[in-house]
């Protein structure tokens, strides 16, 4: 099982950190060791000072699949849920500074919480999905899939060209604007269509 992130894929979010609209999706890989499930704590890592989270809409891939055509990348999932995509902030800054790879500050242990998976039958369209965060019952993040840069198929699609797609693996589309800094004893909750499906803990 392997983490595929898409990032840059909203663009209020891509002006508040100040980047290049990309042409195509941007992925980049978390490993199997960043999944935290179960709604079990996240234990903030000694080696950053800027933890953010991210919140997502997590696919799960259901077949294997390599060179999919967009037409029919519905076809290979058919669970999602809502995840976090931590980010040790300050020391992606340094990574890009110096033009090195995110993995320190995007792969560390604990940085994928993934929430209960959903069938896609039981929501709306994929193009109109509301999803948001709370931290300590406040929103701080709000999305719908209708500003996406790049759609689920997309995404699929043009991953698997380069990558192959396992049974299990799972895809974060991207997160929407208001990305800011986690503390201890912050209460996570995530939704999806008002359905929460993820709650956490800070320590």
């Amino acid at each position: 099982m392997k983490i595929i992130c898409i990032g840059q894929n909203y663009l209020e979010h891509i002006k508040e950190l100040n980047s290049a609209i990309p042409d195509e999706p941007v992925f980049f890989l978390k490993p199997d060791t960043a999944l935290l499930l179960a709604n079990k704590p996240f234990y903030i890592p000694d080696f950053s000072n800027d933890i953010h989270y991210e919140v997502e809409i997590v696919l799960k891939i259901n077949r294997l699949g390599k060179n999919i055509s967009e037409n029919f990348a519905h076809k290979y999932y058919d669970e999602l849920t809502v995840g976090i995509d931590f980010t040790a902030r300050d020391i992606q800054k340094i990574q890009k500074t110096k033009a090195l790879p995110w993995e320190k500050a995007k792969g560390f242990d604990n940085a994928a919480p993934v929430g209960k998976f959903v069938s896609k039958d039981k929501l709306p369209s994929m193009n109109n999905l509301n999803f948001y965060l709370n931290i300590n019952a406040k929103t701080v993040q709000k999305g719908n899939t209708s500003d996406l840069l790049f759609s689920f198929d997309k995404i699929i699609s043009f991953i698997s060209q380069f990558i192959t797609l396992k049974i299990g693996d799972l895809i974060f589309t991207g997160t929407p604007v208001g990305v800011g800094a986690v503390n201890i004893n912050d209460k996570l909750e995530a939704f999806l269509e008002e359905e929460k499906l993820l709650a956490f803990e800070i320590k």
